[in-house]
């Protein structure tokens, strides 16, 4: 069933607007999903919106989901970038445990410890899904992974990509269990990606923004791998570190 809103003080608006913090969001158990190509891939990977927010005279079909057509006021007053035009739904939060990822044979998977910034985490969901990747675990993240600029960032790749959540000792530990090599990225490394054999069952652990890995990361690795710096720079971006090591990964398995 449709209903109308008109104004951009609703109730309903507002709740959108609270829905931009974490505590909202985890009280109710619901991730917002905002824009039309990230919305049609979560429903693409199965998912089923509990409400979705619609431009006014809009014909987007959602079966099964709460549909609210909306003024360009109201839109804008709920959407992120203030986009009369856009798209929102809600989305039920799912489980982040290591317990839910599957491993194919030789698996690829992309470890990412002491995330900041949720555009990092939703850049490398996003490499993951281009590289065809296993997964894509968030280690000891400060990152809530049901931020919408997670999904943004992501372009709705967190929704194709199974992703999970863990403290270090505990993805080490499954890590090993599932006979997985740990290749963590170290600028005190010697070994460059392209001299390893990625072919088999492999894990990239790249660290925090500002700080690298943490000594008991790199300390727990089965081999350091180093990214060559050319220049004045002395670090590149987390997910573009992600990118190079996974794409070496992909140019190896593609021979």
């Amino acid at each position: 069933m449709a209903a109308d809103i008109t104004s951009p003080t609703n109730d309903r608006i507002k709740r959108l607007v609270r829905l931009r913090q974490r505590r909202h969001r985890d009280n109710e158990g619901v991730l917002v999903v905002e824009g039309r190509r990230e919305l049609e891939r979560a429903v693409n990977a199965g998912l089923s919106p509990r409400e979705v927010y619609l431009p006014s005279g809009d014909a987007v079909d959602f079966p099964g989901s709460q549909v609210f057509f909306c003024s360009a006021e109201a839109m804008a007053k709920a959407s992120y970038q203030t986009r009369p035009d856009t798209v929102i739904g809600i989305i039920d939060q799912w489980d982040t445990s290591l317990d839910r990822i599957a491993l194919g044979s030789d698996p690829l998977i992309l470890v990412a410890e002491g995330l900041e910034k949720p555009g990092n985490l939703g850049a490398i969901l996003r490499t993951a899904d281009a590289a065809g990747a296993d997964a894509v675990i968030a280690v000891d993240s400060r990152v809530d992974p049901f931020n919408p600029n997670v999904v943004r960032a992501s372009t709705g790749a967190i929704f194709t990509v199974p992703f999970a959540d863990a403290a270090l000792d505990e993805t080490l530990q499954w890590l090993q269990s599932s006979g997985i090599s740990v290749l963590a990225a170290s600028p005190h490394a010697e070994t460059l990606p392209w001299g390893v054999d990625l072919t088999g069952r492999v894990a990239f652990m790249v660290g925090n923004e500002n700080v690298g890995l943490s000594d008991a990361a790199e300390a727990a690795a089965d081999r350091l791998i180093r990214i060559p710096m050319l220049g004045a720079v002395d670090s590149l971006n987390t997910s573009a570190s992600m990118a190079i090591l996974a794409y070496e990964a992909v140019r190896q398995r593609s021979k």
